[in-house]
């Protein structure tokens, strides 16, 4: 099966905040404010927590500053291997032997053997 080269990353900025005795995501808003970096709590606490799918170079600059660190340190690019398609998956329902509009299971009713013979 062929496979497809997928790129990635990790954030590791609540570790690297740990290191320096930073534990608190509203620790880095003063700090961040003072490079001139305007976030409110929520969105910092969402940068320490999360992992951002975009971030402003002028933000991440701030943040190597306050931690001491350099961008490799927060940012860790990784290669992530994964299959191109599925291994032998049908392509159609009517291959499972399921038809459109059908349902699979039936609704049955069960009836006593008495009353079937007075049927």
């Amino acid at each position: 099966m062929p496979e497809q080269r997928r790129i990635g990353y990790r954030w590791h900025l609540r570790t690297v905040m740990a290191q320096r005795n930073l534990w608190k995501s509203t620790e880095l808003v003063p700090l961040l404010r003072a490079r001139g970096v305007n976030l409110s709590e929520s969105q910092v606490y969402r940068l320490v927590t999360g992992t951002p799918e975009r971030i402003p170079a002028r933000t991440f600059a701030a943040l190597c500053d306050i931690l001491d660190c350099t961008p490799n340190e927060l940012f860790e690019p990784v290669v992530e291997m994964r299959a191109a398609a599925t291994a032998n998956a049908p392509a159609r329902s009517e291959d499972l032997g399921i038809t459109p509009r059908s349902p699979i299971a039936r609704r049955i009713r069960l009836v006593p053997e008495d009353q079937d013979q007075k049927e």
